[in-house]
C-alpha cells in the first residue's frame, strides 16, 4: 500500500458513506424487511445489543457521540439514489426483487428511536430499539457497523497508535490472504464482514484488492453501500431473526411454537423462490432443521447456511440428508460462515471439494484483521409483541434469552 492510499484511509468519509443507511446495512435486511413488511407488518419487535467479548465499549465510545451519529443515519433516512439502486434489483427471471411498494414505505417511514445509556449492571454501553418489524430491523447491522467504527477511530487515539501503521499491517495479512486465494481460485467467497469491519473505508479498500487481484474468488458483498458503489453482487438471504419473530408471534397467539419454523419457510420461499433459497440451519438447532426440512423443500431451495457448532460434522450431516432423499449433494450447495478464517476456508475446501458446492461468507477476519483485537458482538431481536425471542444454537454460547425460555424452547424443539 503507498503512502497515499493510507492517508487515503484516514481522510473523511466519502459522500456515499455519509450517514446513510445502506453504508451499515448487510443486504438480508432489505430482504427480511419486505417479507415482513407483507406477512406482520405491524408485529413489535426489540433489538438488544450484547458484548460477547472481553473489551469494555465505554472504555472508548462516548454515549453522546454514538446517539449523535445514530440520530444522524435516523434524520436522513434513506437517500433517492439508495432508493433507485434497491428498486433496480431484479430477480433471475427479471422481476424486481424489492417491489415498489416497499420501496415507497422505505421513503416514507421513519426509523424507530434508539436508546443508548450506560447500564451499571454490566458497567457497559447499552442499546435497545424497538418498533415495527419491517422498520426496527435496519438498526441492527447499523449500530453495530458504528460502534466497531467509533471504537477503533477512539481506540488509536487513546493509544496514541499511528493509523498508518495498522494500515500497513493489515495490508500485509491482506496480501498473504490473497496470495493463498490466488493459488486456490476454486474457493468462492463473500464478504459477510459489515457489521464487526475495522471501518467501512477499510472494507471498501479490501474488497477493492479482492475485485482487482482475486476476481475468480469473491462473488460479491452484503454490504448494499459497497454492493452499489463498487458494482458487484449484493449477497444476503435472511437472519436468526425472521424464525426467531416467527415463533415469538407463535406463543403469543397460543399457536404451535415448531410449525412456525416452517411456516416461515414457505413464507419466504413463496416471496423470493429459488433465488434467494439459502436457509439458515441454527435457530433452534440444526438438528431439528433437518428434521423439518422437509422433501419437497430440499428438492427446491438451493442450499443451508452454517453458522455454529463443528462444520466438518455439520457438511457430512447435510450432505447424508440429501443422499437420503436420493437428492445429488453436488447439486447443492453449503455456505459456511462461522468465525472463518482463510486457513479454515482452505481445510473446509479441501475436506468437501466436489461433494457439495460450497461458498464461504467471510467475515470479521476479512475486513478487520489489522493486528488490532477485534470485537464480539452481535444485536438480536429479543422481543416480539412483548414476548421473549430464543435462539437455540449448535453453540450453547450464541444461544439467545432467559434461562426460563431457553429451558421451555429446548423442550418444544428437541421433543421427538
Amino acid at each position: 500500500m503507498t503512502y497515499l492510499e493510507k492517508a487515503q484511509l484516514t481522510i473523511e468519509q466519502n459522500p456515499f458513506e455519509q450517514g446513510r443507511l445502506s453504508s451499515g446495512l448487510d443486504y438480508y435486511k432489505p430482504t427480511m424487511s419486505q417479507v415482513a413488511l407483507e406477512r406482520e407488518p405491524d408485529a413489535e419487535v426489540t433489538f438488544t445489543l450484547k458484548n460477547r467479548g472481553e473489551q469494555r465499549l465505554a472504555d472508548y465510545i462516548n454515549l453522546d457521540d454514538l446517539r449523535a451519529r445514530l440520530d444522524e443515519f435516523r434524520e436522513n433516512g434513506w437517500s433517492q439514489d439508495e432508493l433507485e439502486y434497491l428498486a433496480d434489483l431484479r430477480k433471475s427471471d427479471g422481476a424486481q426483487v424489492f417491489g415498489p411498494e416497499f420501496v415507497e414505505y422505505l421513503a416514507t417511514h421513519e426509523l424507530p428511536p434508539v436508546s443508548v445509556t450506560y447500564d451499571e449492571a454490566i458497567d457497559d454501553i447499552a442499546v435497545n430499539t424497538t418498533g415495527v418489524w419491517p422498520m426496527v430491523t435496519f438498526w441492527e447491522t447499523v449500530v453495530m457497523s458504528e460502534i466497531n467504527e467509533m471504537y477503533f477511530e477512539n481506540y488509536l487515539l487513546a493509544k496514541e497508535i499511528n493509523p498508518l501503521e495498522v494500515y500497513e499491517e493489515g495490508d500485509q495479512r491482506l496480501s498473504e490472504k490473497i496470495a493463498i486465494l490466488q493459488q486456490n481460485p476454486n474457493i468462492k467467497f463473500a464478504d459477510f464482514g459489515t457489521r464487526r469491519h475495522f471501518s467501512l473505508r477499510w472494507q471498501k479498500y479490501v474488497l477493492e484488492r479482492l475485485i482487482k487481484e482475486c476476481p475468480e474468488n469473491i462473488v460479491g458483498t452484503s454490504n448494499v453501500a459497497l454492493a452499489r458503489s463498487l458494482d458487484i453482487r449484493p449477497i444476503g438471504t435472511f437472519a436468526h431473526e425472521t424464525l426467531m419473530v416467527y415463533a415469538g408471534l407463535a406463543d403469543e397467539r397460543g399457536e404451535d411454537i415448531r410449525a412456525s419454523h416452517n411456516k416461515f419457510l414457505y413464507d419466504w420461499f413463496d416471496f423470493y423462490g429459488e433465488d434467494l433459497s439459502i436457509a439458515l440451519t441454527d435457530t433452534f438447532g440444526s438438528e431439528f432443521f433437518l428434521a423439518d426440512f422437509t422433501p419437497e423443500q430440499a428438492r427446491k431451495w438451493r442450499g443451508m447456511r452454517h453458522d455454529s457448532g463443528d462444520p466438518y460434522k455439520f457438511g457430512e450431516d447435510v450432505i447424508k440428508f440429501y443422499e437420503n432423499l436420493d437428492i445429488d449433494p453436488t447439486v447443492k450447495t453449503i455456505v459456511f460462515s462461522d468465525g472463518l478464517d482463510i486457513d479454515t476456508i482452505v481445510e473446509l475446501h479441501k475436506h468437501f471439494e466436489g461433494r457439495v458446492r460450497l461458498l464461504f461468507g467471510w467475515g470479521t477476519t476479512l475486513t478487520n484483521d489489522l493486528g488490532l483485537p477485534a470485537l464480539n458482538i452481535v444485536m438480536k431481536a429479543t422481543k416480539v409483541n412483548g414476548i421473549e425471542t430464543v435462539k437455540l444454537s449448535d453453540n450453547t454460547g450464541k444461544h439467545t434469552g432467559s434461562e426460563e425460555q431457553i429451558r421451555r424452547y429446548e423442550n418444544v424443539f428437541r421433543a421427538n
